[in-house]
């Protein structure tokens, strides 16, 4: 059989594009094609291979763990599971942690939680949830709802009642819509797919106030922000503010599924048995796989270093944009760094994407104006200056006539 990328329009749902291009073998920041072609991988699989390719503490843990035991489903718990989670609890305000296998659903379980919280301590009438416009929350109906992207969710019938969506960063707007019926507001510290937008700490303070004013649970979506890609372990440490839920995944098993939702032990009590399940959650595997990274991660150099590699970047692209003007801000936190591009350039940042391709460098974006880099915490310093020139190739390619015609 001979497998390329035509093979993908035989056998696959059409819901994805992807380019020509098929990696076969990663290690470090670098990925190599079925042609032997290398690339410098600033993408880091969507924010999830946070220790790049082929790590040896992860791989050890898979490969130790395989040899043991695979699955027990949720009829019983297992070792890597309680260790797992004892590490999470000890780190962060939880007290409880319940596993799924992706971001998705470690949303859906906060939110069926939030529900249910609710129900349970006020009654059937506060059960509004709120999130914010440009959001993300994952697939499933429940989460793609609750985000703040129509794109995503139109076009499937109707939707889950009792959701409503305010203007990130704009407190009055948030005022405007919570009341006591609200049972939980849901946002991201740091807006990934609606652009690297981040929270204000006026604003995420005043959404604090406004949910214990109202009674309602704080919902912090770290999919994408959480196990040091923001330069912390997780953001919510850095704002402030503490949320009485927290969603993880990603970069929690640095590319083998894994999510987690984190609470309080009072929070959790309302999810008793037979409420909410998963066949795969906590699954032996994925656990010990997230427990190598997890240690790995949880490190105040490991971490310093993510700040550090955040500065190179910054300055990095600064120096392009100094001699081509195509961005109007680049902004983000530690490895989670977008670049918007200037009005003349609207609408072309996959063609960027593609651009970069060609040169031999992996990014991605985020929206259509938007370029955006979430590489390895652990990427050499000489990986990130080797990228970036290959990203000013690619920028010279498609804006150097029009740069030097300026």
């Amino acid at each position: 059989m001979e497998v390329n990328r035509a093979l993908f329009d035989d056998v696959m749902v059409p819901n994805y594009a992807p380019p020509e291009v098929i990696p076969v073998r990663g290690k470090g920041s670098r990925v190599w094609d079925q042609e032997g072609r290398e690339f410098i991988d600033f993408a880091g699989g969507i924010a999830v291979s946070c220790l790049g390719h082929c790590h040896p503490a992860p791989v050890r843990a898979l490969q130790e763990q395989s040899e043991r035991v695979w699955h027990l489903a949720n009829v019983m718990t297992n070792e890597p599971a309680l260790r797992l989670a004892k590490k999470l609890t000890d780190a962060t305000f939880a007290e409880r942690v319940y596993f799924a296998n992706s971001g998705t659903e470690a949303n859906e379980a906060a939110l069926k939680l939030a529900r249910r919280w609710a129900f349970n301590e006020y009654g059937e009438d506060k059960s509004d949830i709120i999130s914010f416009e440009r959001s993300f929350h994952g697939r499933t109906f429940f989460a793609v709802s609750v985000g703040g992207q129509k794109v995503y969710s139109d076009g499937f019938g109707p939707k889950p009642g009792a959701i409503h969506h305010a203007v990130y960063n704009d407190l009055a707007s948030l005022e405007a819509v919570i009341s006591d019926k609200t049972c939980a507001v849901m946002m991201e510290p740091l807006q990934g797919e609606g652009g690297i937008i981040d929270a204000d700490p006026e604003f995420i303070r005043g959404v604090r106030q406004l949910c214990d004013k109202h009674n309602a649970l704080l919902i912090f979506d770290e999919v994408q922000t959480g196990v040091g890609r923001t330069g912390h372990l997780y953001a919510y440490m850095d704002s402030g503010v503490t949320p009485d839920i927290l969603t993880t995944a990603k970069a929690l098993g640095a590319g083998f599924p894994i999510g987690a939702m984190l609470t309080t032990a009072a929070i959790a009590s309302h999810l008793k048995p037979g409420t909410h399940g998963s066949t795969y959650g906590g699954n032996p595997l994925a656990c010990a796989v997230a427990e190598a990274t997890f240690d790995t991660v949880n490190d105040l150099t490991l971490l310093a270093g993510v700040r550090k590699r955040h500065d190179l970047f910054k300055a990095g692209l600064a120096s392009i944009n100094a001699r081509y003007g195509i961005f109007k801000e680049v902004r983000g936190k530690g490895l989670l760094i977008g670049a918007e591009l200037v009005d003349e350039h609207a609408g072309r940042a996959k063609e960027i994407l593609q651009a970069a391709m060609s040169e031999g460098l992996l990014c991605l974006v985020a929206g259509a104006n938007v370029v955006r880099f979430t590489p390895s915490l652990l990427i050499p310093e000489a990986d990130i200056e080797e990228g970036l020139n290959r990203f000013e190739a690619a920028i010279d390619k498609l804006f150097g006539q029009v740069a030097k015609a300026g």
